[in-house]
């Protein structure tokens, strides 16, 4: 029987060549990255599917001609692909990743959480009122810079303020590689001003607290109401959750967008290579510090704090800047002792169930 392997083939891209319409795999999200990752015979015995959503009780996930529950076990989060063992549903393959967002879960478990995979844009959405934070933008920044992925601020409800300006000057001044777009979530300004990013076979995540109009910004890009929306506590302006769990849509154009909660608390770890990225120039005053353990306090040579000095550092971004490195850096400690823990619990585990095994053979 003769198969049809054009689902797992990438758009033909060539000029002379007709270009055919997407396939529910392509509409999806897979491309040829995925695909390289097992043989044709693999992809037809075990297809492509997507996490779509997270539930506590598995995965949903959509391919071709699937829509299933994957049972709990795997280390998959939304966003990821998985080869459906139809047999055997919770020993499907996950795939490599593109990237991954995650981050310490809250708690003093010192467990990770996966947030989002295979993201090729975060729109990190803020609202201009009293819940704009710059320290939980330039949080949300370094999280995406470590995943190798765009992020792109995002300020909603520009047009309930008199000096959206005073936003946009201070969400521009955390990197100048940055973009910044502020816009009425409930007009049709997401559609045209964030068009250059959602665009089909794009994957854009939407990261940013409760309240700051995620799913508004969903709904407006799907053109239809696809997913509930909340007011904003008056005295603070901090919202209410409406998403309550992590979710992908789709936009007539093909791009999907995965929803998330919101997050009150996001711990980073294993980020160090973000947080450099998104504080390059502070980072490139530390490499000239006299000494390589120099804590920017009160060493002699200490290049940073000549710069505070002379005013080339703004003294309110250092201390934040100290502050998420201390932090990764506590954090990515402490999980390591927890992996090492758990890796050494199983080693016993594994060692006393041999010796049981072996003593009831000897029996």
């Amino acid at each position: 029987m003769k198969r049809d392997y054009s689902q797992f083939l990438p758009l033909a891209g060539a000029a002379s060549v007709p270009r055919r319409a997407p396939t529910a795999l392509e509409t999806l999200g897979w491309r040829p990255f995925f695909a390289q990752q097992a043989s044709i015979d693999d992809l037809i015995e075990t297809p492509p599917v997507r996490v779509v959503e997270v539930h506590r009780i598995g995965l949903q996930v959509l391919g071709e001609e699937i829509d299933a529950l994957v049972p709990s076990g795997l280390e998959a989060t939304v966003g990821d692909w998985l080869l459906y063992d139809r047999n055997h549903p919770a020993r499907s393959r996950l795939l490599d990743r593109t990237s991954l967002f995650k981050r310490r879960a809250p708690g003093k478990d010192r467990r990770l959480q996966l947030i989002a995979a295979n993201v090729d844009t975060a729109l990190i959405v803020s609202s201009c009122n009293l819940d704009f934070s710059v320290a939980r933008l330039e949080r949300y920044a370094a999280l995406a810079l470590e995943a190798k992925v765009t992020p792109v601020i995002v300020l909603t409800k520009a047009d309930l303020t008199e000096k959206p300006s005073a936003y946009v000057a201070a969400a521009d001044a955390i990197s100048d590689s940055i973009a910044v777009v502020p816009l009425n979530a409930l007009s049709e300004e997401p559609t045209s001003k964030l068009a250059d990013w959602c665009t089909a076979g794009q994957t854009l995540a939407l990261l940013g607290s409760s309240g700051v109009g995620k799913s508004t910004l969903v709904n407006a890009l799907l053109g239809e109401k696809a997913t509930k929306t909340s007011g904003i506590r008056e005295d603070d302006d901090k919202g209410r959750h409406t998403t309550s769990r992590r979710q992908i849509h789709f936009t007539p154009q093909g791009c999907a967008l995965i929803d998330t909660p919101g997050m009150r608390e996001l711990q980073l770890t294993d980020s160090e290579e973000g947080v450099a990225d998104l504080f390059s120039d502070l980072a490139a005053f530390a490499g000239q510090c006299r000494f390589r353990d120099c804590q920017h306090e009160s060493e002699p040579g200490c290049a940073l704090q000549a710069a505070l000095e002379r005013g080339e550092v703004d003294p309110a971004r250092l201390a934040r800047w100290r502050k998420l490195a201390a932090e990764e850096r506590y954090n990515a400690a402490t999980l390591a002792e927890r992996r090492a823990r758990d890796k050494s619990f199983g080693k016993m585990v594994r060692a006393i169930t041999k010796h049981h095994k072996k003593r009831m053979e000897d029996w």
